[in-house]
């Protein structure tokens, strides 16, 4: 399996009159534009994706839409309560082991600090890697069997600047 990890985009500030919830902070119309890029520069890899699986949060939701569109692949789009900032990881993995068929490549959309430290769980065993996971971000993790550990290879890490320079 392929997994593809993407932090949402740029989002309206926490500090910003009229968003009581985190969950509801939308992305600002310069991260919609840059996600638009980031999607071509992501075509541009030639990536495809069999599920997309964004946290329901307002601004991944919408990061995941972006994409879905892109691709055309809006009935792939789910969600999971376990890629909020406050997810629990065990409870992605199983929820990610159950989707059938079988997916071989998957994009999941989240936060941080949850998205590097999925990555150090899977890379490196434990929590405690430093990922620089900027918005707009994407990760490829290669995995033979995903289960809770070290059980992926990272194989390449992007910034939203490099993707930018693809397109």
């Amino acid at each position: 399996m392929n997994l593809f990890l993407l932090r949402h985009g740029l989002a309206v500030d926490r500090s910003k009159p009229g968003y009581k919830k985190d969950a509801d902070r939308p992305l600002t119309p310069k991260g919609k534009q840059r996600l638009w890029r980031v999607a071509e520069a992501m075509e541009e890899l030639e990536l495809e994706f069999d599920a997309i699986v964004t946290s329901p949060f307002l601004r991944a939701t919408q990061t995941a839409e972006i994409i879905a569109e892109a691709f055309e692949l809006g009935k792939k789009l789910s969600n999971s309560e376990h890629l909020t900032p406050s997810g629990n990881p065990k409870l992605l993995l199983e929820y990610l082991n159950q989707l059938a068929p079988a997916p071989k490549n998957v994009l999941l959309v989240g936060h941080e600090p949850y998205l590097s430290q999925f990555i150090g769980l899977l890379v490196a065993g434990n929590t405690n890697a430093q990922v620089d996971l900027k918005k707009g971000a994407l990760c490829k993790l290669e995995i033979e069997t995903l289960r809770c550990g070290r059980c992926a290879t990272l194989a390449w890490l992007l910034t939203p600047k490099q993707m930018l320079l693809m397109v």
